[in-house]
């Protein structure tokens, strides 16, 4: 049974290389996490494949949210609880949020074509393509575009004026439009807030009280992560010193490169609201 008062809620892919090694010591913290038996969500814009390397490297076996607020992943049994609904992805129990393919294939479509942008869905590109625009090897390529709920692509030579006006038509249609390095990603109902807050319903009915959510995000990601919890980090590239955020004093700010930034985490999570 579910005994921690506190969640932690982890954006990981800065922690992520392109090809799932781990960055800036994350293996020893989600370590030190275990040893407290104090559970540690990852949050992803990668799919529940890609992560599985990473998870089975440090022995992760806690829930985790992927493709950007897309849907909650649970290990079979993790709950003896029931969610609203759920469904079985692969070996996991699925708390959809965003709706599943081929609606998203099928927005992306219906934005280049209203918005005049041509696009390029990865699931289009041969393996060689596709392995040549990631900078992948073949297999790794593939992984990545194995997705359950959102659709991947490029722009074909599209301007900025373009691009513009294709991310306006996204915001009035309510898509979830993301940029992940070389490519883009399009989600339609994805959202990290509603992930974090139906998983902790859950923590919480198993406990039988409120799990404190504890969340380390980057800014990009902080509006839709940060109202769910109830204390956090957002993570900045600079190299000040933590600070704590005047508008927010629950959220404090660490450089994600300072040498000091997990014990400045593990005391922030240490402390008390």
């Amino acid at each position: 049974m579910f005994r921690s008062k506190i969640v932690v809620y982890c954006s990981v892919d800065p922690f992520l290389s392109s090809r799932g090694k781990f960055l800036h010591g994350f293996e020893n913290f989600q370590s030190e996490l275990d040893e407290r038996e104090t559970p540690c969500v990852w949050l992803s814009s990668r799919s529940r494949l890609q992560l599985d390397d990473p998870r089975r490297r440090v022995s992760h076996t806690e829930p985790f949210v992927a493709e950007s607020g897309c849907a909650v992943y649970m290990p079979e049994d993790y709950f003896h609880l029931k969610s609203t609904q759920t469904v079985r992805l692969g070996r996991f129990t699925c708390i959809p949020i965003a709706q599943r393919l081929p609606a998203a294939e099928e927005a992306l479509e219906s934005l280049s074509e209203e918005s005049g942008v041509p696009v390029v869905p990865l699931r289009s590109l041969s393996p060689r393509e596709l392995s040549q625009n990631l900078g992948l090897p073949t297999h790794e390529a593939e992984v990545v575009r194995q997705r359950d709920f959102d659709e991947l692509f490029f722009f074909a030579g599209a301007s900025d004026a373009d691009i513009t006006r294709f991310r306006s038509l996204a915001t009035a249609k309510n898509f979830s439009l993301r940029e992940h390095g070389v490519f883009w990603s399009l989600a339609v109902g994805a959202d990290f807030r509603r992930c974090i807050r139906e998983l902790g319903d859950l923590f919480d009915r198993s406990l039988h009280g409120h799990a404190n959510r504890f969340a380390i995000t980057e800014s990009a990601d902080a509006a839709s992560i940060f109202p769910a919890c109830d204390r956090g980090i957002r993570l900045s590239a600079s190299t000040k010193e933590p600070t704590e955020s005047p508008a927010a004093p629950r959220f404090a700010e660490s450089a994600i490169t300072s040498p000091n930034l997990w014990e400045t985490v593990l005391s922030a999570i240490d402390s008390r609201p």
